[in-house]
C-alpha cells in the first residue's frame, strides 16, 4: 500500500510517500518514494524542496496557502505512486485518543475541542487533513497521536500537586509530547539488540528546537518531560522549560503582561535564544561559545544540565538503564553536546567512547565504551515511518504494537 504521511505546521509541511505491506513491515523493506518539505508558507518566498527517487530539487515560488502548498508537492511525489491513504501526525489526543483513528467529521470535532491544550499544533495538522481530504478525496485519512505513546503512564507520573478535582473535571494532567519518535526509539534499539522490547530499559533523549525525554520501560512509556503541554521540561530552542509557576505570577505582576502576553515571552523569546540573546539553534550557539560568547556558553549549560538531571531523575524511576538514546536534530548531529550532558556520569555508570561519540554525526551508533555498564546510542528517529506503519494496521484491521 503506498501511504503518504503528513506533518503539517503554522508556516511548514512536510512529506513522505512509503511503499509498505504487513510482509514489509515483518522484513523491514519498507520503501520511501518521495519526500517533500515547504517552509515559510505564507510568503513569496517559500521553499520547496522534493526528493523523488533520489533525485533532489529545491526552489521558491509564493505559496499562500497550506492547500497550495500540499498541491504543489502532490503534484510531484504522487505522479507515479497515486497514493491510498493519508497518515496524519496529531500532536494531541487527550486522554479520548489511545490508538489511531479514521479522521471523520465527528473525530474531527473532538481534535477540535483540545484546541486548548495544543494550540500550536493541533489547529495546523487540522488544517492539513482538509487539504489532503480535498485534493485526495479517494484516500482515507488516518490520524496517529503524539500523546498515545504515553497513555501507558501511571497516575503517579502524570498527575499534578493540584486539586484533584481539576482533574476529575478538566483532566488537566501531565500528556507527554513527541510519542511517535520515543516509540520508534523503544522499537529500533530492540530491533538492533534482536531481542523483544519488553526486555530493555530506556532513557530516551529527543533533543532539538523542541525537547523531550522519556523512561520506557519493556516499550511502555512510565515518565516523560514534557507536560500538559510542550512547555514542560528540558531547556528548548525558545521554551522555557521547567519553571517556578510563582514566578510566572511574579513575573506578570511587575510586568504587567496578561496571560497572552505571558505565554508569547516563554514558548517564543525564551529557552536557548532568551538566554543567549543570539539564536535559538544550538549550532550557532556552539560557533559563538567557540568564539568565547558567555552568553552563548551559559544557554548551552543550562540546556546539557538540564538533560543530564533528567537522566539522573529517569535511572532512578527505571530503577537503573540499559541504555540512554539521543535522538532529534541535536541529539544526533552534536557530538558536543552528547558529550557535555554525558560527562562526569561515569559513576552512575555511562562511560562515554569519546572517538564514536565525535564519529556518530546524523547516524545509528554506540557511542560508549564497550564496558559501560549504561549503554549510550546514537538512533536517528523515524517517526514518519511509524506513522505510515500505523496507518497501514489500521486500515487493514491489524493490531497495533503494544
Amino acid at each position: 500500500m503506498k501511504i503518504l504521511v503528513l506533518n503539517c505546521g503554522s508556516s511548514s509541511l512536510k512529506c513522505q510517500v512509503f511503499e509498505t505491506s504487513p510482509e514489509q513491515i515483518a522484513a523491514t523493506t519498507d520503501r520511501v518514494l518521495a519526500k517533500a518539505a515547504v517552509e515559510k508558507i505564507g510568503t513569496r518566498s517559500a521553499i520547496v524542496s522534493i526528493t523523488v527517487d533520489g533525485r533532489r530539487s529545491r526552489d521558491t515560488q509564493p505559496i499562500p496557502t497550506v492547500d497550495e502548498a500540499l498541491r504543489v508537492v502532490l503534484s510531484a511525489v504522487t505522479a507515479d505512486a497515486p497514493v491510498e491513504a493519508v497518515g496524519h501526525r496529531i500532536v494531541h489526543g487527550g486522554e479520548k485518543f489511545k490508538e489511531p483513528v479514521e479522521l471523520t467529521d465527528e473525530v474531527v470535532d473532538q481534535i477540535e475541542d483540545l484546541y486548548d491544550l495544543a494550540p500550536l499544533h493541533n489547529p495546523h495538522n487540522v488544517r492539513g487533513f482538509r487539504a489532503a481530504r480535498s485534493l485526495l478525496p479517494n484516500a482515507r485519512q488516518v490520524a496517529v497521536f503524539d500523546t498515545a505513546f504515553h497513555q501507558t503512564l501511571p497516575p503517579h507520573a502524570y498527575l499534578y500537586g493540584i486539586p484533584y478535582s481539576y482533574y476529575a473535571q478538566d483532566r488537566l494532567r501531565r500528556y507527554g509530547f513527541h510519542g511517535v519518535s520515543h516509540r520508534y526509539i523503544a522499537w529500533r534499539y530492540a530491533k538492533i539488540h534482536s531481542a523483544p522490547k519488553e526486555r530493555f530499559r530506556i532513557i530516551s533523549c529527543h533533543l532539538g528546537n523542541g525537547s523531550s525525554m522519556c523512561a520506557i520501560d519493556g516499550g511502555r512509556s512510565i515518565d516523560t518531560s514534557m507536560g500538559f503541554t510542550p512547555q514542560e521540561g528540558l531547556i528548548m530552542g525558545t521554551r522555557s522549560g521547567d519553571i517556578d509557576p510563582s514566578l510566572v505570577l511574579h513575573m506578570m505582576e511587575q510586568g504587567g503582561e496578561g496571560p497572552q502576553a505571558m505565554d508569547e515571552i516563554l514558548t517564543r523569546k525564551s529557552g536557548l535564544f532568551g538566554l543567549s540573546g543570539l539564536s535559538a539553534d544550538m549550532r550557532v550557539l556552539l560557533d559563538y561559545s567557540g568564539k568565547g560568547d558567555t552568553r552563548a556558553q551559559t544557554a548551552i549549560d543550562v540546556f546539557c544540565y538540564r538533560v543530564k538531571k533528567y537522566i539522573g531523575s529517569y535511572l532512578a524511576a527505571l530503577n537503573g538503564a540499559d541504555a540512554v538514546v539521543f535522538t532529534g536534530g541535536v541529539g544526533e548531529n552534536a557530538p558536543a553536546i552528547r558529550a557535555r550532558i554525558c560527562a562526569a556520569m561515569d559513576r552512575v555508570g555511562l562511560w562515554m567512547d569519546e572517538a564514536a561519540n565525535e564519529a556518530a554525526a546524523g547516524k545509528e551508533a554506540r557511542i560508549s565504551r564497550p564496558d559501560s555498564p549504561v549503554g549510550v546510542w546514537v538512533i536517528p528517529t523515524n517517526e514518519e515511518l511509524l506513522i505510515a506503519r500505523d496507518t497501514l494496521r489500521f486500515l487493514l484491521g491489524l493490531p497495533q504494537p503494544d
